[in-house]
């Protein structure tokens, strides 16, 4: 289902999730906007093989930003998405994931919408819901935790603060999108906010696609272990997670030793 705003216009701009990175994820109203597109400017985590379902006369434009590192200027890509919309292309920005989370969307329609043209979004799935089906674990249970969290590991600003506080209670549950390079800071901010050391910390990069990983950790080892781990690819960390078989095996050997 999209949401949309539509004036009279001849271009139109289709914001669109292309989920985790497997193709199979993509919704049906994604694949559509996708294959009708004339211009499709995409995020840097964009897979190859979502890529190459555009449209055969799709102009593709990377202008992909990375954390710390070389990066579009948010105002380029609002200037290219109005440029192309005002020539009466239709076109799709397609962002990693869920276009509503962490997906800078908002700069961009305001963008959009103050140069008259259409605008559409199509969601996408996160992937932090892609990450949690990989470790076989839901993102909120009875009994264990009523709500999750998504946050950043980072923002404009550097390292991003949130209510280390509340998150360091037993039991919280979180999805931290950005978080390799942060991971000391947030094991730090949390561990003096009285977090339990050995609360389980799962990695996955990749989440939903061939190569995907998987590092099971805790907070106490997490910068170490993630270190030794060379993760290069995107990942998302789950706080407060651990694998669903490394929690059975855990189970087990209590009752064995009980």
């Amino acid at each position: 289902m999209t949401t949309q705003h539509v004036d009279n216009t001849t271009g139109q701009i289709d914001f669109v999730g292309a989920g985790p990175g497997d193709p199979e994820l993509l919704t049906v109203a994604a694949l559509r906007a996708f294959e009708a597109a004339d211009v499709v400017l995409h995020d840097r985590l964009i897979s190859d093989e979502v890529l190459i379902l555009a449209g055969a006369s799709a102009k593709l434009v990377d202008v992909g930003k990375a954390g710390f590192g070389p990066s579009w200027d948010q105002g380029d890509i609002n200037d290219l998405l109005v440029a192309h919309g005002q020539n009466g292309n239709r076109v799709v920005r397609l962002k990693s994931g869920d276009p509503t989370v962490f997906g800078r969307l908002d700069e961009e329609i305001e963008a959009v919408e103050a140069a008259g043209l259409s605008w559409s979004i199509v969601p996408g799935i996160t992937a932090a819901s892609a990450a949690v089906a990989g470790i076989g674990q839901s993102l909120t249970r009875r009994g264990r935790n009523s709500s999750i969290r998504f946050l950043t590991g980072h923002d404009m600003k550097g390292f991003a603060d949130h209510d280390w506080a509340a998150l360091a209670r037993r039991g919280e549950v979180a999805a931290i999108y950005m978080g390799k390079k942060s991971a000391r800071f947030i094991q730090g901010r949390l561990i003096m906010h009285g977090a339990v050391r050995n609360t389980p910390i799962t990695l996955v990069e990749n989440a939903s696609r061939p190569d995907q990983r998987v590092l099971a950790t805790t907070l106490d080892r997490l910068p170490a272990d993630l270190a030794q781990a060379d993760m290069n690819g995107p990942a998302l960390t789950l706080y407060g997670l651990a694998p669903r078989e490394a929690v059975q095996a855990l189970t087990e050997f209590n009752k064995e030793h009980a």
